[in-house]
């Protein structure tokens, strides 16, 4: 056992299972007595089922939702709302890793919100390398901007390999929320 140091953890790709993955590993952290908070920067207009899961787990692990739901995207612009929540989220992300009072902070789908244009990848970036040194974080989210690649110590790019929906299956209980 080494000394401990706070990773930077990126899953990202345009697979299934990015939250998953980090939900996976605060699992692990919270069964090693750690204290994890996930932000979720763009879900909200769901009930997804890692929200009933998590207050199982009491202080150990906490979820705030940030975001109002998904984001319209293509031609348009995220709308203001979708900004000004995005860096309500971001602050309050800001002030939980400095606060001493968790071991891991995920933003969940932080790495939308940046592609997006809601949050500056050099402000993330920023923001991240200040981080007390024994803080671990994951972002997750498609599209992981270059900066942010470049400043993990791990990056995992889940790809599509073959999904139920382009069989027209539907959003399954239990898999997607």
């Amino acid at each position: 056992m080494g000394e401990r140091r706070g990773l930077l953890l990126v899953y990202t790709g345009n697979g299934k299972g990015k939250t998953s993955a980090a939900i996976g590993t605060a699992f692990r952290a919270v069964g090693q007595g750690l204290k994890v908070l996930m932000v979720q920067f763009i879900k909200g207009s769901w009930h997804y089922g890692e929200l009933d899961a998590g207050k199982m787990l009491g202080d150990s692990f906490q979820i705030r939702v940030t975001g109002r739901g998904f984001v319209k995207i293509g031609t348009e612009k995220p709308g203001p709302e979708d900004v000004e929540l995005a860096e309500r989220g971001w602050t309050e992300a800001v002030a939980a890793m400095h606060s001493g009072a968790y071991d891991m902070v995920i933003l969940d789908e932080v790495n939308y919100a940046i592609h997006y244009g809601m949050l500056s990848a050099e402000r993330v970036v920023a923001d991240l390398r200040a981080r007390p040194e024994h803080l671990h974080v994951i972002c997750t989210g498609r599209n992981a901007h270059p900066l942010l690649v470049e400043a993990a110590d791990l990056v995992s790019d889940i790809r599509e390999i073959k999904h139920h929906y382009k069989k027209g299956v539907k959003a399954q209980r239990g898999i997607e929320y």
